[in-house]
């Protein structure tokens, strides 16, 4: 019975460290609505440069991209990359039409809907949702879903 007590203390003492460790304050990043609100204008931005490289490089490296206008889900750098070289030949331009931005501790969600303009004059218009998390560096998006909506809209 004492070896058994003597050796639970033993393992509290090596856990407690690794306990302090864990639980060690977040520093939060301050950011604003309109900070995120630019996220997608550096995104939309970055696209009008139709290179799919630059595009991937705003996604974390474990980011999931649920597409428009693909049934397939990418989740590395390589499959966001070949998506984006398709998307980007059609020549995307996107327009917020509305949305709503929820800010949390070095995370932040901008969702709502975006119509897209292609160098065709065809448009498709999406719900959409970018989870963006801060790396330490800077923001990224960790997912990014896109959907064609359901029912016609009315054109304006």
């Amino acid at each position: 019975m004492k070896k058994t007590l003597l050796s639970l203390c033993l393992l509290g003492l090596t856990t407690v460290p690794a306990i302090s460790m864990a639980q060690e304050p977040v520093s939060c990043v301050k950011t604003s609505e309109q900070d995120v609100a630019s996220l997608f204008n550096t995104w939309n931005e970055t696209l009008a440069t139709g290179d799919a490289t630059k595009v991937s490089q705003l996604y974390a490296s474990d980011a999931v991209l649920l597409p428009t206008i693909s049934n397939q889900v990418r989740l590395t750098d390589q499959e966001r990359i070949d998506y984006f070289k398709d998307f980007l030949q059609k020549g995307p331009s996107g327009k917020i039409d509305s949305r709503t931005i929820r800010i949390g501790c070095n995370k932040a969600i901008d969702t709502g809907v975006y119509t897209f303009t292609f160098k065709d004059k065809t448009q498709v218009t999406a719900r959409y949702t970018f989870t963006y998390v801060w790396d330490g560096k800077g923001w990224k998006i960790s997912t990014h879903h896109s959907s064609a909506m359901p029912e016609p809209m009315n054109q304006k």
